[in-house]
This record gives C-alpha cells, structure tokens and sequence, in this order.
C-alpha cells in the first residue's frame, strides 16, 4: 500500500478558494481514482498551507493521470482559477508504512 503525503501552499487570500475545491469537488475524485482521503490538515504556523494524505489502492501514477484528465476536475479546477492561480507550489512525497506502523502495516 502506497500512501502519499502533500502539501500546498495557497496563493494570497486564496487559501478558503482551495479548501472549497477539496470539499466540493477534489475529494470525491480522490475516491473515483483509487485514491482514498486519510485526512487533511491546515498548518497552523503557516495558515495558507493544507496538508493531506492520500492512500493509493492502486498505481500512484496511474490514479493521479486519470485525475488529472477527468472532465469534471478539468472544469472544476478551471472554475476555481477563474480570478487567478490558487496554488503556488505543492510538494508530493510518496511513502510505505513499516512493519511496525499502526497505519498501513502489511
């Protein structure tokens, strides 16, 4: 099992545009795409960073190229950019549970 953590950083006075894309249209594609919501986070010494972990049942690539070339992300994320880019940067780190983990071990 294959879980990934991410972390954005909104644009200026962005940061409630992004959090309404995840909760409106983001999360549900998630699970559309073999990839499950663990949780998500706003970091509290940087407000305009959101936090989350994503489980992969399946190949993280494949899963995050059929995302990417869904209609209804295309056009959720192009309504959301209307006024301009939400997102300035997002770092992706992609992770295995040890033996001993309580989440995820095999």
């Amino acid at each position: 099992m294959t879980f990934e953590l991410r972390t954005y950083v909104a644009a200026p006075g962005k940061m409630d545009d992004l959090l309404a894309r995840f909760r409106d249209h983001t999360d549900g594609l998630f699970t559309r795409h073999g990839m499950r919501s663990v949780g998500y986070w706003v970091d509290v010494t940087a407000p305009n960073t959101l936090i989350y972990v994503l489980e992969h049942t399946g190949d993280p690539l494949t899963s995050w190229q059929a995302f990417a070339g869904d209609p209804e992300w295309v056009a959720a994320k192009a309504a959301s950019e209307a006024d301009g880019e939400i997102v300035l940067s997002i770092v992706s780190v992609m992770m295995e549970a040890t033996d001993f983990s309580p989440v995820g071990a095999k």
